[in-house]
Order: C-alpha cells, then sequence, then structure tokens
C-alpha cells in the first residue's frame, strides 16, 4: 500500500449521464415543444415499450412509475387481495412487503439461501397454506433467485409467480431473461440500477398477454387504452414519462456494452477474493450465468471494519438492507410469533457492497480489489 493520495471510488458514479447531457436536453426541448402537447404514456413510451417487447420477446411489457408501482399492479393484476397469502423474501427491500400489504393480503417471510441472499424455494415450500395465492422471488444484487426451482413449486401447488426482477434487467439464466420466468416480472429504471435513467420508472413484463392488459390498464386509474374517463376497474396513477421514454429509447442500444463492463468487474473482484473465504470474505458465487450485476456484495463477518477500512483508503462502499423485513416495526405484525430467519439475520449483519458501476477505470477497480485482500489477509 503505497502512501499517495488513493484514487476516490464513488459507490454510484456522480456525473452517471454527463455523456448524454447534449441528448437529454434535446429530447426535453423536443418533447416540450411537440404540437401534441402529449407528456405521458405517449407514442414515445409506446416506442420503448415495443423495443423491449422485441428484445425480450415477451408478450407485453407496460411501462409505469416504478418497480414498486409494478409490484402493485400485478398483485392487483392477479385479484391478490384480503384473506390470500404471498410468500416472500425475508431480506430484501421493503416493497416485497409493503406492495403484498397494500393490497390487503399477508406477507409470509421465507429464509435466504446463505450464499446468495436469495429465497430458498425449500424454505417457501415449507410455507405454503391453502391461503397462498403467489410465491414472489427477488433477485438479490448480482444473483437471480433459483427460479427453475420456484417455477417448479408454483406449478405442483397451483400458485401464480411473480418475479421480482427490479434489479436484474439483462441478467439471463438458463438462456431465459429475468422477468420471463414466471407469470409476471418486472424492472426498475431508477438511476443507480443497470439500466437507469435520471428518473423514476419501470416496466411489467410478461408472457401472459392477458395479464399485460389487465396491468395497462390498471396503471392508468382503469381506462382502457385511447378512452379516457371511462373506467373500468379501480386502478392506480402509475404511468411513465415521454422524456424518460425517449431517453431511454436512445440510450438503449449502450445497455449492452454497460452490463459487459459491470460483469467483467465482477469477474476480477470474484477471482481476487474466491481465496479470501477462510479469511472472513465471501464473494457472490462464481459463473456468468443468472447474473446480473447491479451491484456486487460480499459477506464479510467483520462487514463494519470491512467498510471503514474501505472508507479510510478512499472506496464507498454501501449496507442495503440492516434489519430482515419482519424485523421492522412495519412488518413485524405480519411475522409468526417466535419466527426467526437465521440467514436472513446473518446477511443483514454481514452483507457489504462494492462499487461496480461501468464507469469504473481498472485503476480504481483494481484499487478497491487490493484494499479487501490486505483487510481479509492482515486480520487473519
Amino acid at each position: 500500500m503505497t502512501a499517495s493520495l488513493p484514487p476516490a471510488v464513488p459507490f454510484f458514479p456522480p456525473a452517471l449521464f454527463e455523456a448524454d447531457r447534449s441528448a437529454l436536453i434535446g429530447l426535453v426541448r423536443e418533447v416540450g415543444l411537440d404540437p401534441e402537447q402529449r407528456f405521458i404514456l405517449g407514442r414515445r413510451t409506446a416506442a420503448f415499450e415495443d423495443l423491449l417487447r422485441e428484445d425480450l420477446g415477451a408478450a407485453d411489457v407496460v411501462a409505469c412509475s416504478s418497480g414498486t408501482s409494478a409490484l402493485s399492479l400485478v398483485l392487483r393484476a392477479m385479484d391478490v387481495g384480503p384473506g390470500d397469502e404471498v410468500i416472500v423474501p425475508a431480506f430484501g427491500c421493503a416493497p416485497l412487503a409493503a406492495s403484498v400489504v397494500g393490497v390487503g393480503a399477508t406477507p409470509v417471510f421465507a429464509d435466504i439461501r446463505p450464499d446468495t441472499m436469495t429465497m430458498d424455494p425449500d424454505e417457501a415450500e415449507r410455507l405454503v397454506t391453502e391461503r397462498t395465492k403467489v410465491v414472489m422471488p427477488a433477485h438479490m444484487f448480482s444473483v437471480m433467485a433459483d427460479m427453475p426451482r420456484f417455477t417448479e413449486l408454483a406449478r405442483r401447488h397451483g400458485l401464480r409467480l411473480l418475479e421480482d426482477s427490479a434489479v436484474a434487467q439483462g441478467g439471463v439464466l438458463r438462456g431465459v431473461p429475468a422477468g420471463l420466468w414466471g407469470d409476471a416480472g418486472l424492472y426498475s429504471f431508477v438511476q443507480v440500477k443497470t439500466c437507469g435513467m435520471p428518473g423514476e420508472g419501470g416496466v411489467v413484463v410478461t408472457r401472459d398477454p392477458a395479464l399485460g392488459e389487465k396491468v395497462r390498464t390498471l396503471r392508468n386509474h382503469g381506462q382502457y387504452a385511447g378512452r379516457r374517463f371511462v373506467h373500468h376497474a379501480v386502478g392506480l396513477n402509475s404511468r411513465f414519462d415521454e422524456i424518460q421514454a425517449a431517453f431511454q429509447t436512445y440510450r438503449y442500444p449502450g445497455f449492452p456494452a454497460r452490463l459487459a463492463r459491470r460483469a467483467e468487474i465482477a469477474a476480477y473482484y470474484t477471482e481476487r477474493f474466491t481465496p479470501l473465504a477462510g479469511h472472513g470474505v465471501a464473494p457472490p458465487p462464481p459463473g456468468p450465468d443468472g447474473r446480473c450485476f447491479y451491484v456486487y456484495t460480499v459477506l464479510a463477518e467483520d462487514r463494519d471494519a470491512l467498510g471503514a477500512h474501505l472508507a479510510e483508503w478512499g472506496a464507498a462502499t454501501h449496507v442495503y438492507y440492516p434489519y430482515p423485513l419482519p424485523a421492522h416495526r412495519a412488518f413485524a405484525p405480519y411475522a409468526s410469533p417466535g419466527a426467526r430467519w437465521p440467514r436472513a439475520e446473518q446477511a443483514a449483519r454481514r452483507h457489504l457492497a462494492l462499487p461496480v458501476h461501468h464507469l469504473l477505470t481498472d485503476t480504481q477497480v483494481e484499487h478497491v480489489a487490493d484494499l479487501v485482500c490486505a483487510f481479509a489477509t492482515e486480520r487473519s
């Protein structure tokens, strides 16, 4: 370790869209001065939906206001409500449980696998009851959930399968894109996601055209496309912005290269960190199949000390979920009395996300890897 000033390594790039500044300003002007004066759910949104549908081979893609809203829309389209149960991971983001509560159903928390931090199919199956209507696995950090197992579980028990693929756009498992394993999936476009944008938005993706059409109606107050003020269902205001649609369409051709750079960085990290398993730092499982490098997360026995060490040398890190979902005051009432989720609790204590965005330089990546390796070997 040299005494020279270390290279700063931001967790997320501070100027993510700087290279697209001129294009974005031009699109704001184009949409703003368009004689049609259509700023939501217009032809640009339709074009972006068509682009994704063709690229994925989906039956339908429905743009909406956020990934969280997408979850709510799909649950409503599946007629999930009071008396129903939805099996969700015990470790992850709040919308996994909040979207279920929001439709009046009960989230049932399943523990996770210790290596991938995704919901364990065996734990999920153990929780199936006559009230279970949906199983909702979520891809976590850089690893897709075991969707072949969840597909079989849903088929065997006659359940709907809702794939929370908000962080996994671009991920592919056994040749199937993330989001297309179950009845429906979703992507989030918040700026830090793999296909992020300067704003909020998301899409529902599905192989079921009838389900897609129902989501399309629900996203706009229960109105059919092209016919306003006639409401066929109690829907939501979950509409997509025309400027963002134009910007996403403009930027989409560069998406594969951005993904490839993230994967390259992640592969380098994994190669460097795999020997550290006996030194208190474990990387995600190796291999490219079913990977979606939104962030790169290690499990560290002394997570806080590792984070402080990296920060001292200029590398930013992030702890996403400091508690399992059922440990939060908001969701504790839905947890079974006396239930424990030991793997989720362990992940909450140990996970640490490292920078993996596509604008990192090789020098920055090597600096992060050197810091992690030095910490692990010096403390063991």
